[in-house]
Order: C-alpha cells, then structure tokens, then sequence
C-alpha cells in the first residue's frame, strides 16, 4: 500500500479491516476464569456500545453479585427490568437481592412476577420450586431465609433463559437448600444458570 493510500485511508486488496471486540463474550469468559473486575470493565464497554442492552445488565448484575456490590446488582437489575419487564432472571436476582437488603415487600413482588412466566428448560424447576417456597415463607410470615443466607446471584439469564452462554456448567447447592449457579452456562431456566447453562440464552 502507498503512502498516500495509508494517509487518506485506502487499503490494500490483502488488507482487512480489525474486527470489533464482542465485549460481552469476552466479560463472559473473563468470568468464568473468575476475574470478576476485569469482566465487569468488558460488561461496561459492551454497554457503551449498546446501551440499552438488557443482557449486558443482567450480567453485570450478576457480576457484581458476585463480587459484593449489591447496590450495584440491584441498580443494574432494575434497569434490565426498565428495558424488558419480563426478564425473568433480572426478577428471580433481583428477590433475593432484596431480601437480603431486608426489603420484603418489593422482593415479594418479584417473586410474584418470576413466577407469572417462570424459565422454562429441564433445570428450571429448580428455581421455580425456590422462589415458590421462598415466596410461600414470606406470606406465612416464616423467612424460609433470612437476611444473612439469601440468595445473591441470579441463576437466570436476561431472556428469561438460563444463566449465561456457557454450555456445560450449572448449578451448586447454596448449603442451606437453596439452589446457587455456580458456573455460567447456556441452557436452562431464569437467566443464567441452569444445571449446564447458569446464563444461557444470551
């Protein structure tokens, strides 16, 4: 290539052009090396590319559940669900968030709304039967979890679907019966994270 093409722009006929970093693949799979602080700089880059990417809030969400920004968490959550009401995973998260911040009436809320259009896929009953008897608990005035044990990590991904698009990886058992993506994945229920796919479906 000339110099004149290289100063003006031109290419030459073997040259390419760079591709763009899919941002969100990559907070993804900084995330399951569990390189949490580097994934949440990639999840805010894929947001300024896209700013209204429900996904990408969902996710960071999660990301920053993990990491023990809950205030974090709860703002993105929150807008996920401004974005697409019926993101059942940002609903199911965002409960146990709100337990844990002992705010039982807008938790139970959600709970309500996950359950009206639960995931769907062979690890969704899971999460289905633990919002049900979380929720059971809370109307009968028994916690079936109190502040310190709640859930924080949302095992749904943002359409609805399981946790993230990761095949292969699911849940762990939270100790106290409830169930906790561990791994991210792509194949089941409320947004992230089924027994092979905590966040499948994005």
């Amino acid at each position: 290539m000339s110099w004149w093409s290289r100063l003006t722009g031109g290419k030459s006929p073997g040259e390419s052009r760079p591709q763009r970093i899919n941002y969100l693949n990559e907070a993804l799979a900084l995330e399951r090396q569990g390189d949490y602080a580097a994934a949440l700089t990639s999840y805010r880059l894929a947001l300024r590319d896209k700013p209204d990417d429900y996904r990408v809030l969902q996710n960071m969400a999660i990301a920053y559940s993990r990491t023990g920004q809950l205030d974090e968490a709860v703002r993105c959550y929150r807008r996920a669900l401004q974005l697409e009401p019926n993101l059942s995973g940002a609903h199911y998260g965002l409960a146990f968030l709100l337990i844990k911040r002992g705010e039982p009436d807008e938790a139970r809320q959600h709970l309500t709304d996950f359950l009206a259009r639960p995931p769907k896929g062979p690890e969704s009953e899971r999460w289905i039967k633990h919002a049900r008897a979380t929720l059971e608990g809370m109307e009968s005035g028994n916690s079936v979890m109190d502040a310190d044990n709640a859930r924080v990590d949302d095992p749904v991904d943002a359409a609805g679907e399981p946790d993230r698009d990761e095949p292969g990886r699911g849940p762990e058992s939270a100790g106290d019966g409830a169930p906790r993506p561990g791994q991210r994945t792509d194949s089941f229920g409320p947004g992230g994270d089924g027994s092979t796919s905590p966040r499948g479906g994005l």
